[in-house]
Order: C-alpha cells, then sequence, then structure tokens
C-alpha cells in the first residue's frame, strides 16, 4: 500500500494515506509511544482533520518500533510533580479532561471506522486509545494492560467505561484491581480483539480490513457505528426509531442507487459517499 504523507505538525507522529484508509502512527519508539511532548496534541488535531476528511474513510492508529502505546510518560509526570510548586489541582484536571476530548472521546465518536493495529503494549492510556477504536488487531505479542495500579493511580481516558462495556463490569473491575495483562489470545477470546497474527503482519491485516472496509459507502457505515454504539444507552423502541430514520437517508443516497445498479449489473460498486 503506497503511502501519501500528510504533515502532522510534530515528528513525533507520522500520517499516511492510501486506498481511503488513513494510519496514523506514534513515533516515539524510545518511550514506547509513550503520550509526551507534542504528541498529545498533534495526535487531537490530527483525528479532528481526518475525521473531516473525505478521503479518509477508515482510520488505522498504530505505534512505531514494536509497542502501541505505553500510555502517560510517568517519568515528566513525576518531573512535573517534583519541581517544588504547589500543584493545581484544578488546573490539572481541566487539562487532563481537556486532552481526554481531544483524544479519547474524538476517537471513540469518529465518523468512520477505526481499527487500533497492537504489534505490542497497549498500556495505561494506550490501552484506553486501543480500546477506543472500533476494531482491534493484534500481534502474538500484544497485549493489554492497565498499568495504572501499578504507580497508584486510578486511570484515565476512558479505559474503565470502555473495557466494562467490552467485557462487563466485574471483569473489568478484576482487570484494574490486579493491573492484570491480558495477552493476546486471552483479549481474543474476551472479544477485545478482532484478530490475532503474527507480530510483523499486524500493520498489515490492519491496512487490509482497513480498506476492505472502505469499499463500502461512507454514509452507511456512519450509520451503521452509530446504531451499534447507541445500542447500549437506548430501549429497542428507541433503537428502531433511530434505524428507520438512518435507513431511509441511506435508501435516498446516491450511494444506494449505485450499489442497486452494481447489483444488477453484477459488477461491484464505486461508492462517491454521497
Amino acid at each position: 500500500m503506497t503511502q501519501n504523507e500528510i504533515d502532522t505538525g510534530s515528528e513525533l507522529l507520522m500520517c499516511g494515506l492510501a486506498d481511503g484508509v488513513a494510519t496514523l502512527t506514534l513515533n516515539n519508539p524510545e518511550r514506547r509511544n509513550a503520550l509526551s511532548g507534542d504528541l498529545p496534541q498533534a495526535l487531537g488535531r490530527m483525528l479532528a482533520l481526518l475525521d473531516d476528511d473525505p478521503r479518509a474513510r477508515v482510520l488505522v492508529l498504530t505505534g512505531a518500533g514494536g509497542a502501541f502505546c505505553a500510555g502517560g510518560d510517568i517519568t515528566s509526570m513525576g518531573a512535573a510533580l517534583g519541581d517544588g510548586a504547589q500543584p493545581d489541582a484544578d488546573a490539572m484536571t481541566r487539562r487532563l479532561r481537556q486532552a481526554q476530548d481531544d483524544i479519547a472521546l474524538r476517537l471513540a465518536r469518529l465518523s468512520k471506522p477505526s481499527i487500533a493495529a497492537l504489534p505490542g503494549a497497549a498500556a495505561g492510556a494506550g490501552m484506553s486509545l486501543a480500546l477506543a477504536c472500533d476494531l482491534r488487531v493484534s500481534g502474538h505479542s500484544g497485549y493489554l494492560l492497565p498499568a495504572f495500579g501499578g504507580i497508584g493511580l486510578s486511570g484515565d481516558f476512558g479505559g474503565s467505561w470502555l473495557l466494562a462495556r467490552l467485557i462487563g463490569p466485574a471483569r473489568a473491575k478484576e482487570v484494574y484491581f490486579t493491573n492484570r495483562r491480558i495477552c493476546a489470545d486471552e483479549a481474543l477470546a474476551l472479544g477485545l480483539v478482532n484478530r490475532v497474527v503474527a507480530d510483523a503482519d499486524v500493520l498489515g491485516e490492519a491496512q487490509a480490513l482497513a480498506a476492505q472496509i472502505a469499499g463500502f459507502a461512507p454514509m452507511a457505515l456512519r450509520y451503521m457505528k452509530e446504531n451499534i454504539d447507541r445500542a447500549g444507552d437506548v430501549d429497542l423502541r428507541q433503537a428502531l426509531d433511530i434505524e428507520a430514520d438512518r435507513m431511509i437517508r441511506t435508501l435516498l443516497s446516491d450511494d444506494h442507487r449505485e450499489g442497486a445498479r452494481a447489483f444488477a449489473e453484477k459488477r461491484r460498486p464505486r461508492f462517491s459517499g454521497a
């Protein structure tokens, strides 16, 4: 897959676009792609940009150097608290909430499908980012780890909420309380990852899956995602009402007309996004 490179404004984040698939690569391998320096700001900015870019129909998020993301940079967090100044808890909370909105919330609410490609560790906030994606492809060396309990923290970036929705509150509490590593095979059995492949094949498998999904109608994909994401928050009556509205919108779209023509002509449809 030949990528068209997109400038992210940061050396810590790379972006490529090909065949309707945007690939964002966290590029801080010396720190296992921890969210440090200008990486969080660049990531939030690129998520917003790609969400509005019709060329990007599916997002793949991955990490360089054999890790996905180690979460926050513990060294820099410790330095900030050890500079002798009295911490401003309110200001720190505001900054964290903004970062969570810009990255975790934006990623979870992206208007197009997203896939996390996990070549290795997804720990702390990195686990949260992986869970915020719609699908996950892991290498055999990949694993999910809350990590917070080991350093006396409670967790951020939505990991507790996302994990509880995926595997239930009792299992999520056990994982968080014991700070337990969930290896790739167990993650597959629990439904936390969709595919497990050889480490060297993780990105290629994720991009191939993304390219397959990108071949479908963008409006239909967006509404499919909305329908499923809302399923846990509404009752069946409300779900039926939402489905009816979205079904008619797609029925009246140019892409549906193209799909119907392609079906009759026994060819692959060419969806434009209209």
